[in-house]
This record gives structure tokens, C-alpha cells and sequence, in this order.
């Protein structure tokens, strides 16, 4: 990975620091060393050109190597994607009052536990104790409640490759592949790379780069936001949920309070690994939070599969259903499923962090379209670099959301308290005309 960029307005000017690493592949020029300044040089100017191509829609097909649009589709899911529901707050990790457990008592081996999903007497609360049982283990697995708890923060980064997708439709032929050739990436995917830094459940930021174009994510703890180079600012509905991407193998601290309320639904082998399957399913009143006038959450579910041998978490998946209502017309639903493999564990100052994982997507739509049902599969790799904690100077000013989200904040909190003080809104007709934001945050216009 590529931290430095030699200065291209002066020859013996100092060094630019990149905000994101870029992988070495991008920075190489043809026919000439890659590790000498010419080529660094030729390298940086590459990336200058496709980190401003999204300025001008025209020059990506150019500068990047294919429509905007498929980058775009490929970044908005498999970018900065959150989990089905908040992780609890705890102040320690949930596993301390196992040993008063019965259930866990009684069943304290793999083999026991086995049996016990066999059972169908105390059903749920057989599968509530069982995942704790679980959690309890990988939690043991990940480097123990003692060395968890002296993390306060955390920074990651590392390399990705998005893979091309296919568009199929339900006539059947051949798929149209997608993502070829950009950004050095050729015919095997589009590289990137990717900064995280973390502190607490609810504070989090990403920063990804991937063949020139940059989204960034984050949460404050009130608000999940997302920033795109076509779309501005964009806060989530409902309440501030964390990253998947730490959720693979980066934070096995929030993965065990995440699961800890979780249930066991029975085994599963994976890659020839037998596996415990945990799920989680988000609640209802968190789907109506996110939903909107016009689109519907009806369904978000995680499932964790951690395996029997090492305790360790192995493959997370994801799957959410939601509903586009259009008037005078059939609503159109799409299905996003997710799965990533976890692997590559190693030891960071005495915590157990996965290295390298792999996730495929398949986003199915269905419903009433002018072509039919679509089915469109995209792949992502990673690998982690670097891994450090406790991360001095941290502040909460690092995690803040972009200035015109905050601009929405305050326009809806001072509305809402002109309503609350009891203020006589203004006359309709005075507001003929003018736009404004509903309760769902949809922008009406009146008149």
C-alpha cells in the first residue's frame, strides 16, 4: 500500500500524504521501475486524474473505464453497508453471568450442545442460552474479556478488489458483465483501499477509495451518514447502526454484543468446517423507522456462523427484503443478499483479527419492471494491512457528520420546537411554491 505521493508542482517539494493508502498496483507505470520517482510520479498523476474524473460525468467513461452507473451500484452496496440492528450498549462484554446459567451448566462441551438442538422442550430458551454459550467462546477465542476491554479504539486499513457482476434477467441468455477494465483492475476487478477508525459501538468512520471514486462513511452516535461523489450527503433513517466491514473479523468486541441476543438455530458445515449458525433478526419497530413513505423494509436478518473447532466467527451473511411503492402501479421488491467468508486470523497485541475475506452479493428485483425479474451478482475481496488500538488524539470532533447534515439536524430540531412551543405556523398561501422536508424526510413541494 502506497501512503506517499511525490509532490507534482515541484520536483524536490516534499511528499503528499494520502488520505487513503492506494495499492501499489495503481501507482505502476509501464515499462519503467515502479519503486523509482518517475514512475511514482507517473503513478500519482493517474490517480490525481481518476480522483477528479467524477467531477465531470463526461471524462469517466474515460479516466475510469466504464459507466458511472456501474460503479456507482457497485460502491452503494458494497461500499459502506450497515447491520440489521444497534449494537447494545453494554459497558463490559455480555458473557459475564453465563456461570449462572443452567443451561450452560448443564451443557458445557460441544458434544452436549449438539444433542441439545435436538431438543424441543424450552425451545427458546434453550437457543437464547445456547448462543450466549457460543458468544462466550468466541469471545474467549478473540483474546479473552481482559484483553477486549482494553480497547477504546481501533484503526484498520487495507486493499479491496470488486470484482465485475453479471446482469441477468429472467428471460434467460447470457449475463452482461460489469466493472472491467478501470483503474489498473483490468478484466480481475477494480482496486481500492480503505481507512477505518473506530471508537465505542456508535463512533465510527470509513474512508474508501476504489478506482479514483471516494464515499466516505461515519456515525456520531445520533446519526449514520454516508457521502458520495454523486449523491450529496445522506443521513440513514432509524438509529445509528454499525459497519458490516467491522463486523468481519475487525471487531470482535462489538460482534460478541451483537450476538450475545442472538439464538442458535442449529449447525451448518462451511468450507468443511462445522459451524454453529447464530441469527438475528431486526426488530419491527426498527424496519418502520427505516422505512419511508415510499419504500418499506419488511425484513433485515444476520446470520453468524461460528466454527466448532476454533470458536472463531468464519462466515457472516445478510439478507433484507424491501418494497418500492409507485403510484398506479405494482410495487417492486428488492432482495439483497450478502456473504462474506472471514478468515486469515492473527494476532494483534493479543486479539485475534482476521486478515483476508471474501463477500459476494446478489441483488434480486422482482416485481412489476418493464424487463422482467433481474438478478445481478457482484464479488468483493480484502486483505487488512495495518491494525492498531487505543489510538491517541481520537476525539469525537474526528466522527462528526458533513456540515449540511448538520444543517438538516438543526433545521429539524428548531422546527420541531416551534411546534412544541405552540407557534401558529405561517398561511399556506404563503407558502405556495416553496419546497420543504416531510416527516420522512422527503422533500415536497407546495403549489
Amino acid at each position: 500500500m502506497r501512503k506517499l505521493c511525490p509532490n507534482l508542482d515541484r520536483e524536490d517539494g516534499l511528499d503528499t500524504v494520502l488520505e487513503v493508502p492506494i495499492p501499489e498496483e495503481m501507482f505502476s507505470a509501464s515499462g519503467s521501475d515502479r519503486s523509482s520517482r518517475s514512475s511514482g510520479a507517473t503513478g500519482c498523476t493517474n490517480m490525481v486524474a481518476w480522483m477528479r474524473s467524477h467531477v465531470d460525468q463526461r471524462s469517466v467513461s474515460s479516466a475510469v473505464g466504464f459507466r458511472s452507473n456501474e460503479l456507482q451500484l457497485m460502491l452503494g452496496v458494497v461500499g459502506a453497508p450497515l447491520v440489521p440492528v444497534p449494537v447494545p450498549s453494554y459497558h463490559t462484554l455480555p458473557v459475564r453471568s453465563l456461570n449462572d446459567d443452567p443451561i450452560v451448566r448443564l451443557f458445557s462441551n460441544t458434544c452436549q450442545l449438539s444433542l441439545l438442538l435436538c431438543s424441543n422442550s424450552h425451545r427458546t430458551m434453550q437457543e437464547t442460552s445456547m448462543a450466549k454459550y457460543i458468544v462466550q467462546q468466541y469471545v474467549a477465542a478473540t483474546g479473552g474479556e481482559k484483553a477486549l476491554s482494553k480497547i477504546n479504539s481501533m484503526y484498520a486499513m487495507g486493499k479491496v478488489r470488486i470484482a465485475g457482476s453479471d446482469l441477468r434477467a429472467s428471460g434467460g441468455g447470457s449475463g452482461k458483465k460489469m466493472g472491467k477494465g478501470c483503474g489498473g483492475g483490468g478484466d480481475s476487478g477494480e482496486l481500492g483501499g480503505f481507512v477505518y477508525w473506530h471508537k465505542g459501538p456508535d463512533l465510527w468512520c470509513l474512508e474508501l477509495v476504489v478506482s479514483g471514486c471516494k464515499i466516505s462513511a461515519g456515525s456520531d452516535g445520533k446519526v449514520a451518514w454516508r457521502q458520495t461523489p454523486w449523491q450529496q450527503s445522506h443521513a440513514s433513517r432509524g438509529p445509528p447502526r454499525p459497519l458490516r466491514r467491522s463486523l468481519q473479523g475487525l471487531d470482535p468486541s462489538s460482534t460478541a454484543k451483537l450476538f450475545a441476543s442472538a439464538i442458535c438455530i442449529g449447525e451448518k458445515t462451511i468450507n468443511g468446517e462445522d459451524c454453529f449458525v447464530l441469527r438475528l433478526d431486526a426488530e419491527a419497530a426498527s424496519l418502520r423507522a427505516r422505512s419511508s413513505s415510499n419504500v418499506e423494509i419488511i425484513r433485515h436478518t444476520l446470520w453468524g456462523y461460528f466454527s466448532q473447532r476454533t470458536a472463531l466467527l468464519v462466515q457472516l451473511e445478510d439478507s433484507h427484503l424491501l418494497r418500492i411503492k409507485a403510484p398506479n402501479r405494482e410495487s417492486i421488491y428488492w432482495e439483497t443478499t450478502m456473504d462474506s467468508s472471514i478468515g486469515d486470523y492473527r494476532p494483534v497485541d493479543g486479539v485475534n483479527i482476521a486478515h483476508a475475506g471474501r463477500t459476494t452479493v446478489s441483488l434480486f428485483r422482482f416485481g412489476e419492471t418493464a424487463d422482467g425479474n433481474t438478478r445481478t451478482r457482484m464479488e468483493e475481496t480484502w486483505t487488512v494491512e495495518e491494525v492498531d488500538f487505543n489510538i491517541w488524539g481520537l476525539s469525537m470532533d474526528f466522527f462528526m457528520p458533513p456540515g449540511d447534515i448538520n444543517h438538516d439536524r438543526e433545521h429539524d430540531k428548531t422546527a420541531r420546537k416551534d411546534t412544541v412551543a405552540g407557534q401558529r405556523p405561517p398561511a399556506l398561501g404563503n407558502l405556495q411554491g416553496q419546497t420543504f422536508k416531510d416527516c420522512c424526510g422527503e422533500h415536497r413541494r407546495i403549489g
